[in-house]
Formats: C-alpha cells, sequence, structure tokens
C-alpha cells in the first residue's frame, strides 16, 4: 500500500491505491463529545456518509450516557461543515490537515431528533386544553 498526496486547490488530498487500479481510500477516526475516538479505519471515497454514520452507531462504546439510536441521531463535522447523508466521503471533499500520515479526525455530535417528540407532545398537550370538539356539516 502506497501512501500519495495530490495537490488540489491548496489542498492536500490523502490517495491511497491497493490492488485495485483506481481505488481511492481515506483514513478516517471519529472523535465523540468526550474526546473518546472511535471508528479508526480507511474507508472508501465512494463510500456514502449514512454508511459511515452506521459503522459509527455500530461500534459506539458501550456505557455511554449519550447513544445514537438511527443515523439521523448522528451529525458529523468536517472542516466545520456538517456532511450530508447521500453524498460521499469524495463528494465531501474530504482533505488532509496537517496530521502524521494522512490520518483525518472527524468530530461526530449526537443530536436525538425531537421534532416527532415534540409534535406528539404538542397533540395531546392540545387535546388536553381543548376538550370540546366542534363537527361542521
Amino acid at each position: 500500500m502506497t501512501f500519495n498526496f495530490n495537490m488540489e486547490a491548496g489542498k492536500r488530498r490523502a490517495k491511497t491505491t491497493t490492488m485495485t487500479e483506481g481505488e481511492e481510500l481515506i483514513q478516517l477516526r471519529f472523535r465523540i463529545y468526550d474526546g473518546i475516538d472511535i471508528a479508526h479505519g480507511t474507508y472508501e471515497a465512494s463510500m456514502t456518509v449514512s454508511t459511515l454514520k452506521q459503522r459509527i452507531i455500530a461500534e459506539w462504546p458501550q456505557g455511554k450516557t449519550v447513544t445514537p439510536k438511527s443515523i439521523h441521531d448522528l451529525k458529523l463535522i468536517h472542516a466545520g461543515k456538517v456532511l450530508d447523508n447521500n453524498k460521499t466521503l469524495a463528494d465531501s471533499r474530504i482533505t488532509v490537515g496537517d496530521l502524521p500520515l494522512g490520518v483525518i479526525t472527524m468530530h461526530v455530535v449526537v443530536q436525538p431528533s425531537k421534532a416527532k417528540q415534540k409534535t406528539e407532545k404538542s397533540k395531546q398537550e392540545m387535546q388536553k386544553l381543548n376538550p370540546c370538539g366542534c363537527i361542521i356539516l
């Protein structure tokens, strides 16, 4: 396995070659809220962000107070931008910083979706506040 750097717009981009010619691999690790790095490994640039989130959930440390339940509870942040689930790593323009060996650290934010909870809760509260109903014929 070799490790090359391509210059693109003043930024270095990690590229490793393996037995399959033209396959682009990126070394990533993910830092969670308490500073622990998880899911360290080499990923294909064609992998989607949602697939990456599934792997992070599978490797989430046991016993943490905050645990994601689905990929929608996670936000991956790279270079100050939240990555879109439908895009690939190549589409997201993952670039290498000044870290040795080109390992990229992404930040993982767990943000459970509260929209459903609020909607269900507000419907119940509305029914309690307005016990009467009107029927228009």
